[in-house]
């Protein structure tokens, strides 16, 4: 039995939602979201809260139920509260700009790599090192903080690159110097 599938889902107040062929789609005040449910799952729309039920109890259906029940909740919640991730830039002359849909990275490269928003997202850069990722689509943020990590990881001795702002970095001992 699913724990998060039976769990409903409450709409909040300035949220409209809607289900038909298939597609579940939720307008709020940060913007429109929709997804592709599972033919395996029914969703219910009530006044107040969405439920969440499987058609049968096979070993796949059991398995997509709370799968389904998670993403519904996150267009519910990308639309209503939104989303965000915060980055870190350690290194210097390591610096973020954003210029319209653009984000300026200077990672220490030869060049300055240009980064372009995808629509949706939207990045806030406080005081050149720290970014703050955000949207409505759970998917969109999470890949797009991600791809902007992967131009500099953060090494394990000097600590440079960027990082999640909750991310530990275990610092690796450098080579010793002198010896017998």
């Amino acid at each position: 039995m699913s724990r998060t599938g039976n769990k409903p889902i409450v709409v909040p107040e300035k949220v409209k939602v809607n289900f038909a062929n298939g597609i579940f789609s939720a307008e709020g005040p940060l913007g429109k979201e929709s997804i592709k449910v599972n033919p395996m799952s029914i969703v219910e729309v009530g006044d107040k809260q969405i439920v969440i039920k499987r058609k049968s109890d096979s070993k796949e259906s059991k398995s997509i139920h709370g799968l389904s029940r998670s993403l519904v909740a996150n267009v519910v919640e990308g639309v209503s509260t939104g989303f965000q991730k915060s980055l870190e830039i350690n290194g210097v002359g390591y610096r973020a700009e954003v210029k319209g849909q653009v984000l300026n990275l200077n990672l220490g490269l030869s060049h300055v790599v240009n980064f372009p928003l995808p629509e949706g997202i939207k990045v806030a850069v406080k005081e050149q090192t720290k970014l703050t990722i955000s949207g409505s689509n759970k998917e969109m943020v999470g890949r797009v903080s991600s791809q902007i990590r992967s131009y500099r990881l953060p090494e394990p001795y000097k600590g440079k690159g960027i990082k999640y702002a909750n991310e530990k970095i275990i610092r690796k001992v450098g080579k010793a110097a002198g010896g017998k």
